[in-house]
């Protein structure tokens, strides 16, 4: 992810924010330029980037746009839509087919987060330059979400995907539910973004892989997805992953069939990928004291960098970011160790998301 600034104080601001810590002008996401910009409001329900920005950014920021409904009406999003469009939801909202019931308790809540989550998802994906289009642009391949909990009958909602839908299950935003069930599952990282991550590396299985000439390749690395995956599941439950299971996958979920590998592979790519970013943007360079400690100086754009660069830069940066989780007493914000194996199911997406971007034309093609 980029920095961001408000354009009319140059305070440091993040992409969920809706208002600047330092000057209190109102900020908004623009989805066309990818840019947070500070607004200053023009009359009938109407905003135009500040003049500090219009100063540096000519006609263009001189347009006038409109709040997002769930900007203006809900306080869910901070997405703009430009004043001539005749939609009345920003884009990344557009994806979300089905919201929470806001008549029960806490559930604003959790569509404030899943929706933060989701728009930083679809930010990520959009920057890979990955196929992506809302259900209505295009009703046979489209995306989109819903939002659905656990009703009082004790029927359970499953997150889960299903050619282009992915559900989610409300209660993964409710922080206490997602961490009991992060310990009683034996898993060492679990969050609401890597939710999104795992269940739309589903989605593009069946959009890049799936029926292409890439499933051979992906069966030599990953197996067989035609093996059954009800009994797979089934079997992991009751027997749990293998002792050995940390030798081949990169997690004990991804144990479980195929198809699991494969979305949890992906998911750890964009993690990889979006930290990297983040990293980048911000100008970090590692500058060790001892010759022998990996330096990290290499600033190359994510989207232009080589599967090697990225794994290069990867480990050093893990390396400090648990250094300094353990110094403010919190547990690793990296709990994996890659094995040989796993890296080369990662080169694999690598390589399956630079083709898909070549192939749209909408980002750098990324060396192998």
């Amino acid at each position: 992810m980029k920095t961001f600034h408000c354009d009319h104080c140059n305070q440091l601001v993040f992409f969920e924010n809706e208002r600047c810590e330092r000057c209190d002008a109102r900020l908004g996401y623009v989805p066309q330029s990818g840019e947070m910009h500070a607004f200053e409001a023009a009359g009938d329900g109407l905003w135009r980037i500040q003049r500090q920005a219009a100063a540096a950014e000519g006609e263009q920021a001189a347009a006038l746009f409109r709040q997002c409904h769930n900007y203006a009406v809900e306080n869910i999003c901070n997405g703009m839509i430009a004043a001539d469009s005749p939609d009345t939801l920003c884009r990344a909202c557009q994806f979300t087919r089905t919201i929470p019931d806001l008549s029960r308790p806490d559930n604003r809540v959790y569509w404030y987060r899943l929706e933060t989550a989701k728009r930083r998802l679809l930010a990520t994906l959009t920057s890979l330059g990955l196929p992506l289009a809302t259900r209505a642009e295009d009703p046979e391949h489209g995306l989109q979400f819903e939002f659905l909990e656990d009703t009082g009958d004790g029927q359970r909602v499953l997150t889960g995907h299903d050619h282009g839908l992915i559900t989610m299950n409300i209660a993964e935003a409710d922080d206490a539910h997602r961490e009991r069930t992060r310990v009683s599952l034996h898993e060492p990282y679990r969050t609401l973004l890597g939710h999104f991550r795992h269940e739309v590396g589903h989605y593009y299985f069946d959009r890049l892989v799936m029926e292409t000439r890439r499933i051979e390749p992906f069966r030599t690395l990953f197996g067989d997805e035609r093996a059954n995956y009800a009994d797979a599941l089934a079997a992991h439950y009751a027997n749990g992953a293998a002792p050995d299971w940390a030798e081949r996958y990169v997690s004990a979920y991804a144990s479980v069939h195929p198809w699991e590998d494969w979305a949890e592979t992906w998911a750890h790519y964009l993690h990889i990928v979006d930290t990297l970013d983040t990293a980048t943007a911000c100008g970090l360079a590692l500058l060790p004291e001892r010759r022998d400690e990996p330096v990290l100086l290499d600033q190359t754009p994510v989207d232009e960098a080589s599967f090697d660069n990225l794994m290069a830069r990867w480990f050093p940066l893990t390396y400090v970011l648990n250094s300094l989780n353990r110094s403010l007493g919190m547990p690793d914000g990296y709990p994996f160790a890659l094995a040989p194996p796993v890296i080369d199911k990662l080169r694999f997406v690598h390589r399956v998301i630079s083709a898909a971007a070549a192939a749209s034309g909408s980002a750098a093609s990324q060396p192998a």
